[in-house]
């Protein structure tokens, strides 16, 4: 027997309103989750490419970045993104990057260029 923790539908097969609600909220939560996801994921691909950086090292820059400009991961990744397309990174987010970066080169983060 399986349960489900959503209500089921009334004899008339409508939910109440406070379930829809709650169903709509929950939705748009997990819809913005996948895409913050992405945008990070594709923030991590920058700087495998430019910084020859490892996945799990690309995502400790932009987790120090946000964490140091007090700046949501999502927005860092999106300006990150943003940069690579041409534009210019918020100064704060820009100093942090490279320091950030500066970090995790030194510490043997990066891959091998190839010789």
């Amino acid at each position: 027997m399986t349960t489900s923790r959503v209500p089921r539908p009334s004899l008339d097969g409508t939910r109440d309103d406070a379930t829809t609600a709650r169903l709509e909220q929950e939705n748009a939560q997990l819809r913005h989750a996948v895409d913050s996801h992405a945008r990070v994921d594709q923030a991590i691909g920058v700087l495998i490419a430019i910084h020859r950086l490892t996945p799990a090292a690309g995502f400790e820059v932009l987790r120090e970045v946000s964490q140091h400009t007090n700046t949501k991961l999502h927005t860092v990744a999106e300006s990150v993104i943003a940069w690579a397309l041409g534009e210019l990174l918020p100064p704060s987010v820009g100093r942090e990057l490279e320091a950030a970066l500066r970090r995790r080169i030194d510490a043997g983060d990066n891959v091998n260029q190839p010789g």
